[in-house]
């Protein structure tokens, strides 16, 4: 999957990913591959995205997702 992060000021990551987990405003939730399409909103937490079994973590204070055939475009403000 590919996974877009950004902010006003910059792009914060943009790559390949195996899951992501964000903070939902009705809690967190996960997106796996072929993940059916959906937009949400996200509150204060963090994203956090696996590549190779390796977990990352981008601290945001809210934002939007939206997922579509496979790409992950989250928009934040941090």
């Amino acid at each position: 999957m590919q996974l877009e992060i950004l902010s006003p000021e910059k792009i914060l990551f943009t790559g390949e990913v195996d899951s992501v987990i964000f903070p939902g405003s009705q809690g967190k939730f996960q997106i796996l591959n072929n993940h059916a399409p959906i937009i949400s909103s996200l509150s204060q937490g963090n994203i956090d995205y696996k590549i190779n079994s390796k977990t990352n973590q981008v601290e945001i204070k809210r934002g939007i997702v939206e997922v579509l055939k496979n790409k992950i475009s989250a928009l934040i403000e941090q």
